[in-house]
């Protein structure tokens, strides 16, 4: 399965069983794939979307290898481990990144 392929399936979980991010802002995270390129994760009134591209509203973006992503989406990144050694990089709000941490989480 690709990572997007991983991503699509987590977004269905996530608005089929939305009580984990109904209270949530609407805000936008940009996912910066090294081999395929950007996306985003769009959070508003309490459903999620995947839009391909850059997003130049994005409050943060996650800069990381598909390898580290699809980790992080099975919550088995260890991500203090991966930004202090290179493996992901985060432009932005850094508390946003730990939230779309917890939020994935959350739904594993």
């Amino acid at each position: 399965m690709t990572v997007r392929a991983e991503l699509k399936e987590l977004v269905e979980k996530m608005n089929a069983n939305p009580e984990h991010i109904a209270n949530e802002k609407d805000r936008t995270f940009q996912i910066n794939l090294e081999e395929s390129g950007a996306l985003q994760i769009v959070f508003k009134s309490g459903q999620v979307e995947i839009i391909e591209g850059s997003a130049p509203d994005a409050e943060v973006t996650l800069i990381l290898n598909e390898k580290n992503f699809s980790k992080m989406l099975k919550n088995n990144l260890n991500t203090t481990m991966a930004f202090m050694t290179g493996g992901l990089k985060v432009e932005g709000k850094l508390g946003l990144a730990l939230k779309l941490q917890e939020i994935v989480k959350l739904y594993q």
